[in-house]
C-alpha cells in the first residue's frame, strides 16, 4: 500500500505540470476554437529565457521566474496580434497551420540561439524528501504542486472578480455581443494568449529541473497536456486541472504495476487515453455535450 501511495504522490507532481500546460491549451481553445500546437515550444523558449537570466546574468531563481512570466505574457500577446489576429477570421485549418509554423520557428530559433546541448536547470526546492508513513514525499513535487494550484486559484479569481477577467470570458463565449457593449475583443483574446503563455512558462520552468533543458524538452509534455485536456474536457478549465492530476497519477500507477508499460510506453498510453476518451466521451469528464439541431 505504501508503494501505491508513493506512486500517487509522485504522480501529483508531474500531473501538476500537465495541468498547467493543459489549462493553457484550454484557454486558447475556448477563445479561438483551435488547439495551439506551439504551446509547448513557447514554454520551452521562455524557459530558456529564465535559464539565460540565471546562468548568464546571475539572477536568482524567483526574480528570474517573475521576469520570465512577464516576458511570456508579452510574447503571447505579441504572437496573437502579429501572427494569429490577421488570420483568425479565416478557416480553422489556417490558424492551426500558423501554430504549427510557430512550432518550427521557436524550435529552430532556440537551437540557433542556445544550441541543442542538453543543459541542467536549477530547482527552487531542495532535492530532499519527507518520509510519512513509509511514503517518501519529494519536496520538489510538493513545491511544484503548490505553485500550480496557487496559480490556478489566482487565475480563477482573476476571471471571476476583475473587469478584465469578465471581459475575457465574455469575449470567448460571445465575441459579437461583447463588441456591441464596447469590449475590445481583439485585445481580450490577445490577453488570453498572454495568460496561456504564462501558464506554459510555469510548466516549462517546473519541468526543466527533471527533464533538463533542450529545444525538444516540451514536445512529449505537450502530448501529455493534450491528453489531460481531452480527458478533463477541452473547454473546461477545471477539467484541464483535474485531467492533468488524474493523468499524472494514472501514468505513474500504470507504469509501476503494468510490467510491459514501464517508463518507455507512457507516451503511447497517453495517446491511447486520447483515443478512448474521444470515442467514449468526446466532451471529456467535465465538458458539456452540446446538441445541435440539424
Amino acid at each position: 500500500m505504501a508503494d501505491f501511495f508513493q506512486q500517487v504522490v509522485a504522480g501529483l507532481g508531474s500531473g501538476a505540470i500537465y495541468a498547467a500546460l493543459a489549462l493553457a491549451l484550454v484557454l486558447i481553445h475556448r477563445a479561438t476554437g483551435v488547439i495551439n500546437f506551439a504551446q509547448g515550444e513557447m514554454a520551452m523558449f521562455t524557459t530558456y529565457i529564465a535559464w539565460t537570466l540565471m546562468a548568464n546574468h546571475g539572477w536568482r531563481y524567483w526574480p528570474a521566474f517573475v521576469a520570465t512570466l512577464v516576458f511570456a505574457f508579452l510574447l503571447g500577446v505579441g504572437i496573437h496580434r502579429v501572427v494569429i489576429h490577421p488570420v483568425e477570421r479565416k478557416s480553422v485549418l489556417t490558424v492551426v497551420i500558423m501554430t504549427i509554423g510557430l512550432v518550427l520557428a521557436f524550435n529552430g530559433l532556440a537551437g540557433l540561439i542556445w544550441s541543442a546541448e542538453v543543459r541542467p536547470f536549477p530547482s527552487p526546492f531542495p532535492n530532499e524528501t519527507w518520509v510519512i508513513g513509509g511514503v517518501a514525499i519529494s519536496q520538489q513535487d510538493v513545491g511544484t504542486f503548490l505553485i500550480v494550484i496557487a496559480l490556478v486559484g489566482l487565475l480563477w479569481a482573476f476571471f471571476q472578480y476583475t473587469k478584465i477577467g469578465l471581459a475575457l470570458r465574455a469575449s470567448a463565449l460571445n465575441p459579437e455581443a461583447s463588441r456591441l457593449v464596447g469590449v475590445r475583443v481583439g485585445w481580450m483574446l490577445g490577453i488570453g494568449w498572454g495568460l496561456a503563455a504564462m501558464l506554459g512558462a510555469v510548466a516549462g520552468m517546473l519541468a526543466a529541473p527533471t527533464i533538463f533543458l533542450d529545444p525538444n524538452m516540451m514536445q512529449a509534455t505537450l502530448i501529455y497536456a493534450f491528453a489531460a485536456a481531452v480527458l478533463g474536457g477541452i473547454d473546461s478549465p477545471l477539467g484541464a486541472v483535474a485531467g492533468g492530476l488524474l493523468l499524472g497519477v494514472g501514468l505513474n500507477v500504470i507504469g509501476a504495476y503494468v510490467d510491459f508499460v514501464g517508463a518507455d510506453l507512457r507516451l503511447p498510453v497517453a495517446l491511447l487515453i486520447i483515443l478512448v476518451v474521444l470515442l467514449v466521451r468526446p466532451a471529456g469528464l467535465f465538458g458539456k455535450t452540446i446538441a445541435r439541431r440539424v
